[in-house]
């Protein structure tokens, strides 16, 4: 007998058994069907912000603020070393254009390939 033939037995011997039931029982059954519905749990959606995760809801009541403050933090961190390294870069860029502009290199030097790579060597160095 495979599975599918036992799993059919069973309905049908479940479904027969079905209408032997006291109006008793089938009374309990129903409320205690009633019940259970009755205290099962709703699924409530929240809106939720898709870049920051799950932790940064719009309900004030399921705000964590441990977690709002550190997030908060480690923004303030990226942001300021985002400026940082592109100040940095910024003045090293600076450096190169000057001395570029005080030499008199025909424009020829400035579009060699050798040239860009022994400035960024000479840059690194």
């Amino acid at each position: 007998m495979n599975e599918l033939h036992f799993a059919y037995k069973v309905r049908q011997h479940l479904n027969r058994s079905l209408y032997e039931l006291s109006p008793k029982t089938v009374s309990r059954l129903s409320a205690a069907r009633h019940n259970s519905l009755a205290r099962q749990k709703q699924t409530v959606t929240q809106s939720v912000l898709a870049a920051a995760g799950s932790f940064v809801q719009f309900q004030v009541e399921n705000l964590r603020l441990k977690q709002v403050i550190t997030s908060l933090v480690l923004l303030v961190c990226v942001v300021c070393s985002t400026f940082w390294v592109a100040d940095r870069r910024v003045s090293e860029l600076s450096s190169i254009d000057s001395a570029l502009l005080a030499d008199d290199l025909p424009i020829a030097a400035f579009t060699d390939k050798g040239f860009d790579a022994w400035l960024k060597r000479a840059s690194s160095e």
